[in-house]
């Protein structure tokens, strides 16, 4: 089946490598699509997204790319959006200005225009989880991953990007400690963002970066969120949410042979619009 990735970040944002590197690995794989999906720019110094006045050079470079490789193969241009309430721009303006393929919509600081510090889930470093889980939330888990999901529930709700980014990732630096998945509060939580995402027709992506980088013990979402996104029909992607050109593919072939085994039967790609690939 086609070898594809929607999820890769470079030298541009937090990658590690330029976009030319990531195509020519990506060549070398046998890959049919690669897209490009840097961090979109946000009002205030971060070491993780594109720099405001670095987007033009980041657009054009991947449009270079995309017309310069088009007869090997298929470069989507994109954006992996962090929505932050009274902060963040509105992701269909920023799309439209840039034409961009796709939008990827993902929640990795938890807070508000209100809030003195946001709550970074993110990172190889659990340390910021922790503080911000004691500075925020006063350890109060629940209230914590409440945040976490209203937060997404909204971004869901008003900004409708085409895939929803690791759906469940403020579970990755808890591994357990905190919290369990199989709690019935934390099931709620994901019930009620399965419904929206249902509601609103995005994508759900498989995001494999958690387990490779050994920093989750599950896929972000986890096998019981995936039963439940395979018996609402939801579509999805599978990604590796590559930082370097060697991630491109890892635990793609394992995924692919899971969500079959659960009764996925194709997922989304995008080639010029957005298609249906079949695992069979």
């Amino acid at each position: 089946m086609k070898l594809f990735n929607l999820h890769t970040h470079t030298h541009f944002c937090d990658g590690k490598a330029k976009p030319l590197a990531f195509v020519k690995e990506a060549l070398k794989q046998g890959f049919d699509t690669l897209g490009f999906s840097g961090h979109a720019p946000l009002p205030f110094e971060n070491k993780i997204a594109i720099v405001p006045e670095d987007l033009p050079s980041y657009i054009k470079e991947i449009r270079r790319l995309k017309e310069y490789y088009h007869d090997q193969i298929n470069i989507p241009l994109a954006l992996e959006f962090d929505f932050i309430p009274g902060i963040s721009t509105d992701f269909q303006q920023v799309s439209q200005e840039n034409k961009l393929d796709y939008t990827i919509g993902s929640i990795h600081l938890i807070g508000d225009d209100t809030s003195e510090h946001l709550w970074f889930i993110d990172g190889e470093n659990p340390e910021p989880y922790e503080q911000g889980l004691q500075t925020n939330f006063h350890n109060n888990i629940r209230k914590a991953v409440t945040a976490y999901f209203n937060q997404l529930n909204t971004m869901i709700e008003s900004q409708a990007p085409d895939i929803i980014g690791h759906l469940d990732k403020v579970k990755m630096h808890n591994r357990s400690r905190f919290f369990k998945e199989d709690e019935p509060w934390f099931q709620q939580h994901i019930d009620e963002t399965l419904k929206l995402i249902k509601e609103k027709g995005s994508i759900i992506e498989v995001n494999t970066r958690g387990l490779y980088k050994k920093r989750s013990d599950s896929l972000f979402p986890g096998v019981s969120t995936l039963k439940k996104i395979k018996a609402l029909n939801i579509p999805i992607t599978i990604s590796t949410d590559a930082h370097k050109p060697e991630e491109l593919s890892l635990l793609i072939p394992e995924t692919q042979s899971l969500v079959r085994e659960l009764g996925f039967s194709q997922l989304m790609n995008f080639n010029n619009g957005w298609e249906e690939i079949s695992l069979s």
